[in-house]
């Protein structure tokens, strides 16, 4: 008689209950920082452990602590601290799937929903809380009907953005209600000094500190490009690159980074109009709107989504193909976040990123350092860009009119206001600093973007790089401003009439309503 294979889950040290519905899952065995997290934190050690995107980062705290829920299953026992809704509900689903035997219970506190229905799901003694900081502070500030007593772990997802400073303020008052007996576990892509050394959740000297052993910090099955473009014809170069894929890859599906909420909802729009349906996700949007449009992405009914960095972290939506950096990532880390999105779990992946030619050399120069890897140029027909560029420029001007008419700045603001006075801030004075702090941020992106330009000048990377064999027989012409030169057909002047006749029109609409109220 054949002997029946032993679980490999069972070799971690978790109950066959366990192990039987990890493999239910269609999990084969378990990843490198599950292997070596998943015993020391049954043993009862703190952690901290950093590895790839897509490595199984987030079973490697779930299993430990399920396992010891089984054991004792109190209310409270376990608080996930992560920087966003998308993440805090992704977390929810991985123990709920895992612990579906024994009946877990989870509770999402993410703000974007009812406050009060919120403080009655936490009244209902779920086993485990997956929190945003911000919302969290608030119900502990605010009521006392639930504690902390009885917790046991205190997991912080993202550790090296949760404890950067930006979360300092909420982060103390939720420490001052949680007990002090615990464990703590940190867990992110990359390894930070600053996670081990956080006043706020002081870790044990004697934890276990593990990092995925690799020169390169992307995954081997990602096949990573760059697309060159001028200041002006991004959108235009974006288009037909994402066109093209889908020739070959009609099913595929797409996320695309940008860099601001507006302009996600912008290039959204544009794309709309391009009649490539999509899905976008932003922080403006309503949290029902955010959670309906990630739904229908992960579920293929929409196969494009366009977000900004708030889907880069932590999100695994196992079908997605294709990631395009339509704007780059300020820093060469959030490239490695944004890019993980793809190619998970040993599946392969492809990420294209556009880079303005040559004034993004500098940052092309910094990510090849980081990811020791070298991107390869992505083909793509350079007549189809300027065939599309008047068609594409049309639609993303009528997209801008539309926006501004739907007040998008204004709608912002009073997002932000709503916001503070649900948080009983007095929203003038918030707006004030709102401001300033905003003013200052520029200030020191500007500052910084001037000191990365003077050290690559100095070192010679950006120039160094124009010596790459990928670059020396690029046409310098190609990126000049060659498209608004040249003179106007019939079309383009039709184009052009009928985009500044609708702008006339909306403009006259808008102030015969404004007339009215």
């Amino acid at each position: 008689m054949q002997r029946k294979e032993s679980n490999p889950f069972l070799k971690l040290g978790l109950r066959p209950w366990l192990a039987k519905q990890l493999t239910k899952l269609g999990l084969k065995g378990a990843t490198p920082i599950q292997e070596n997290c998943v015993p020391a934190i049954l043993a009862g050690r703190d952690c901290i452990g950093a590895a790839k995107t897509g490595s199984g980062k987030t079973f490697a705290f779930a299993l430990p602590i399920l396992e010891k829920l089984s054991e004792e299953p109190v209310s409270h026992f376990a608080l996930v601290l992560t920087p966003t809704h998308e993440l805090a509900y992704q977390i929810s689903e991985q123990f709920l799937v895992a612990g579906q035997a024994m009946g877990v219970r989870v509770c999402v506190v993410s703000g974007g929903t009812d406050q009060m229905l919120e403080s009655q799901k936490l009244m209902q003694r779920p086993h485990i809380v997956v929190a945003m900081p911000g919302r969290l502070a608030d119900h502990l500030t605010g009521c006392d009907t639930f504690s902390f007593d009885n917790l046991k772990y205190l997991v912080v997802d993202e550790a090296d953005r949760m404890l950067n400073g930006d979360f300092d303020e909420s982060l103390k008052i939720i420490e001052r209600c949680l007990p002090k007996t615990r464990q703590n576990l940190f867990f992110s892509a990359t390894m930070k000094d600053f996670i081990k050394e956080s006043s706020i959740f002081p870790i044990a000297q004697d934890c276990l500190e593990w990092s995925q052993d690799s020169e390169v910090a992307t995954v081997d099955t990602l096949d990573q490009c760059y697309l060159l473009c001028a200041d002006y014809d991004r959108d235009m170069v974006l288009i037909e690159a994402l066109r093209k894929y889908r020739e070959d890859n009609e099913n595929a599906s797409v996320m695309i980074f940008t860099n601001t909420k507006k302009y996600c909802q912008l290039l959204s729009m544009t794309l709309a109009s391009m009649e490539i349906e999509n899905v976008c996700l932003h922080g403006f949007m309503r949290q029902r709107e955010r959670v309906a449009a990630l739904s229908r992405f992960k579920s293929n009914h929409i196969r494009t989504l366009i977000a900004t960095d708030v889907a880069a972290r932590g999100l695994d939506i196992p079908s997605v193909q294709l990631v395009m950096n339509h704007m780059l990532p300020r820093t060469p880390k959030e490239y490695i976040h944004r890019v993980g999105r793809t190619a998970r779990a040993g599946r392969a992946g492809k990420a294209i990123s556009i880079f303005r030619f040559p004034r993004d050399l500098e940052l092309l120069a910094a990510i090849e350092a980081e990811i020791n890897t070298k991107l390869t140029e992505h083909p793509i027909d350079q007549r189809m860009v300027e065939r599309i560029f008047m068609q594409v420029n049309v639609s993303r001007r009528e997209s801008e009119m539309q926006l501004d008419n739907n007040d998008f700045d204004e709608r912002a603001q009073n997002y932000r206001r709503k916001t503070w006075i649900m948080e009983g801030k007095d929203p003038d004075k918030m707006e004030a600093l709102y401001r300033k702090k905003q003013k200052d941020k520029l200030r020191e992106i500007r500052r910084k973007r001037k000191q990365q330009q003077e050290e690559a000048a100095a070192s010679g990377e950006g120039q160094a790089l124009l010596q790459d064999e990928r670059f020396k027989t690029v046409d310098n012409a190609r990126f000049e401003k060659k498209f608004k030169r040249k003179p106007k057909t019939e079309e383009t002047k039709n184009a052009l009439k009928k985009s500044s006749n609708l702008q006339v029109t909306k403009q006259k609409f808008k102030a015969k309503v404004k007339s009215k109220k």
